[in-house]
C-alpha cells in the first residue's frame, strides 16, 4: 500500500511539473510573439543549460532566448565537450520535404550525364545567388535538376522574366542562356498559362522564403550555395540514403 501512495504522490508531482512547464512555454511564446511580430513561432524547447530556450521561427529556423523571451541569440550553439553543432543539428531534423509529394509537373528538367541523382531547385531569374549556384552546377554530374521558378518580389522584373522562361520553347536553354550568359529574354509579358503562383504557395508551405531553395532526394532542404564539392557530398548521400531505403 505504502508503495501505490508513493506512486500517486511521484505521478502528482510529474503531473504539476508539467502543467508548470507547459503554462511556462505559453507565456514564453505569447511574449516572444510580442516581441517578433510577423515571425511565425513554432516548437519551444527548454534545453539543459540554465534558462536557455530553443525557438523554432518561420518553420525552419533556430535561435534561442532566455525565460523572459526578451532578448535573443540568433547563432550557432555549440557543445564544446562532444564538439558538436546543436544548432545544425537541430536545423537538420526540421527541414525536411518529402520528395516524393513535390509537384514535379510545375518544374522544367534538365538531366547531366545519366541523371541518377536528384535536385530540385527554387529559383529566381534576378537572385545572384541563383546565379552562383548555377555556376557551381556546371561542374556536377549525373545529376536530374527540378528548376521550380520562384520569382521573388524583391526583384520588380523577376516574375516577367520567369515567365518568358516558362512559355518558352525550351526552357532548359531558355534558362542556361539567361542565368550563364545573360543573353536577353523576350521583351513583353508571358503569353502561355504559368504555374509561378501554385510554387510561390507551395515554397511558403515549405519555408523556402529566399532563393535558392534546394531540396536533394533524401528530403533535406538547404538554403543557400553550398560550395561544389559539398553539393556532391550532399548528392551523393542523398542518393545513397534513397537506395538503402529502397532496398529495405
Amino acid at each position: 500500500m505504502k508503495q501505490f501512495w508513493r506512486a500517486v504522490a511521484v505521478l502528482a508531482l510529474m503531473v504539476n511539473f508539467s502543467c508548470a512547464h507547459a503554462d511556462d512555454t505559453a507565456k514564453l511564446r505569447q511574449t516572444i510573439e510580442k516581441n517578433l511580430p510577423g515571425v511565425k513561432i513554432g516548437a519551444i524547447k527548454k534545453l539543459p543549460y540554465k534558462a536557455m530556450y530553443q525557438v523554432v521561427g518561420n518553420g525552419i529556423n533556430v535561435f534561442y532566448t532566455d525565460a523572459s523571451g526578451n532578448v535573443g541569440f540568433f547563432g550557432k550553439l555549440i557543445d564544446l565537450k562532444h564538439k558538436k553543432n546543436l544548432t545544425d543539428e537541430e536545423a537538420q531534423k526540421i527541414r525536411v520535404v518529402d520528395f516524393a509529394s513535390l509537384p514535379l509537373k510545375d518544374a522544367f528538367v534538365r538531366v547531366k550525364g545519366n541523371g541518377k541523382r536528384k535536385l530540385a531547385i527554387f529559383s529566381d531569374p534576378d537572385c545572384p545567388f541563383c546565379q552562383r549556384l548555377e555556376q557551381e552546377l556546371q561542374h556536377v554530374d549525373n545529376v536530374t535538376i527540378y528548376t521550380f521558378l520562384y520569382p521573388l518580389s524583391i526583384h520588380p522584373d523577376s516574375h516577367r522574366k520567369a515567365g518568358q522562361i516558362w512559355c518558352a520553347k525550351d526552357r532548359a536553354k531558355a534558362w542556361d542562356d539567361w542565368m550563364l550568359e545573360r543573353k536577353a529574354l523576350p521583351s513583353g509579358e508571358a503569353k502561355c498559362k504559368t504555374p509561378i503562383k501554385e510554387i510561390a504557395a507551395l515554397a511558403q508551405k515549405l519555408w523556402i522564403t529566399g532563393t535558392p531553395g534546394l531540396i536533394f532526394e533524401n528530403g533535406k532542404l538547404v538554403p543557400g550555395v553550398p560550395q561544389q564539392n559539398q553539393l556532391k557530398v550532399m548528392l551523393d548521400k542523398s542518393a545513397d540514403k534513397q537506395v538503402a531505403s529502397s532496398s529495405n
